[in-house]
């Protein structure tokens, strides 16, 4: 899974910000609101094609959280994006 190139993510106060830019601004008239942990596992799926379980492992080494929270976590904002079509 990867992030549709056509989106952007900025930083707005404690909050993060992704909105579409370029073709993708035709047809996702929105934005998507992600938290800290939210952003993090954006960032990595924005940069190369990510499993479910590597944003897990990658989540677990970032943060002090149990396993079955990171899983729940992942699949949430996976599924999110998903639903969505904001992964490729």
């Amino acid at each position: 899974m990867q992030i549709n190139k056509d989106f952007t993510i900025q930083k707005v106060g404690a909050l993060f910000v992704a909105v579409p830019v370029g073709e993708t601004s035709k047809t996702f008239h929105g934005m998507v609101r992600l938290n800290e942990t939210g952003a993090f596992l954006w960032k990595l799926m924005a940069e190369k094609d990510m499993t479910e379980e590597a944003l897990v492992e990658a989540l677990l080494g970032e943060y002090d959280v149990a396993r079955e929270v990171a899983e729940r976590d992942v699949h949430r904002v996976v599924e999110a994006l998903q639903k969505n079509n904001i992964l490729v």
